[in-house]
């Protein structure tokens, strides 16, 4: 008999755009010889349900069940396909996790560590994953740009310290640009991660469980026609993305060591992607955030790495729910 599996999408942030085209990747990816599909849209009006026909209807959120054509249906697991909050930052994966229904991602403790970019680098460091020096601010407690500059050297990224997307990053390169750079990223979240810029070349692995196997993705080498890896870069285009990546194998298994290490030490599940600069004045990978949902749409990384790794995203996506009941 076959599984019912809720494909989440949507969420309460400016990511929701993208979690719509993840999911109609991952939805048009789906075994349907294998599971029943729905997708759920989860957005700032309520929690729904479209049928085939159009209609919409409420989500009952007491056992996360829905009625189609008059038959009540229970989910067997959750395939999330939700960026930032609440698919992305522990709190949906909390309350699965009370209705006992299984899911794709990372449990509640990780989703929420991992959403948190300097508490990710702060275990990462602690783990012996290299990082860059960095600061941790807050809105209700603001500290100087000349404070800051006695701690950290040019240049400097400043982020949002929870959300994705490359929403709210500037790059800082002089003194005189920092107090613009540090409103932008609080516009967007109260808190801020101040971090120093390290030189070298960006790559991007996915990693993943299947029957109890941890597995890299072929990487990406991130080559951006703008200052870094923001939005325009990831979305419209303005960057070259090579997968997999040209790059020698030592630095390649060095990158892969460190993915599948961090993967362990955050206690990871499902697909997750995880970003590094290599730096190769000193030979190290340094770790730059872990995304616990990423995207999924045709022009997404993991897609490519997927394919990439000569499995079609049909079998991935078989393999990442299957793995979900393990």
């Amino acid at each position: 008999m076959k599984k019912n599996i809720a494909l989440v999408t949507g969420g309460y942030s400016g990511e929701s755009v993208i979690s719509y085209k993840s999911a109609a990747t991952i939805h048009d990816n789906i075994d349907n010889d294998k599971w029943n599909c729905y997708l759920i849209d989860i957005n700032p009006e309520g929690w729904f349900y479209t049928d085939a026909k159009g209609l919409k209807t409420s989500v009952d959120k007491n056992d996360f069940s829905i009625n189609d054509k008059g038959q009540k249906i229970l989910f067997d697991a959750v395939l999330i396909g939700l960026h930032g909050t609440p698919g992305e930052d522990g709190k949906l994966q909390g309350y699965f996790d009370c209705l006992k229904i299984p899911y794709t991602s990372c449990d509640a403790a990780t989703s929420a560590l991992t959403f948190n970019k300097r508490y990710t680098v702060a275990v990462a460091a602690f783990a012996g994953i290299p990082v860059a020096k960095s600061l941790h601010l807050f809105k209700n407690s603001p500290i100087s740009s000349e404070n800051i500059l006695k701690q950290l050297a040019l240049p400097l990224f400043v982020k949002p310290n929870n959300g994705g997307s490359s929403l709210g990053i500037s790059k800082v390169k002089e003194a005189v640009e920092l107090d613009g750079a540090l409103q932008k990223a609080f516009n967007v979240d109260d808190q801020v991660l101040v971090e120093e810029f390290i030189s070298g070349r960006e790559f991007t692995i996915g990693v993943f469980k299947s029957k109890g196997n941890i597995i890299a993705l072929p990487m990406t080498e991130i080559i951006s026609q703008n200052e870094f890896f923001d939005f325009q870069a990831k979305y419209e285009g303005a960057s070259e993305e090579v997968t997999p990546a040209k790059v020698d194998e030592s630095i390649a298994e060095k990158i892969r060591v460190e993915a599948k290490k961090a993967y362990n030490v955050f206690n990871c599940n499902g697909v997750v992607r995880i970003d590094f600069i290599y730096n190769e004045l000193v030979g190290e990978p340094f770790l730059l955030e872990i995304n616990t949902v990423p995207g999924q749409s045709a022009a997404s990384i993991v897609p490519q790495q997927v394919k990439a790794m000569g499995w079609s995203l049909t079998e991935f996506y078989s393999a990442i729910i299957e793995e979900c009941f393990n």
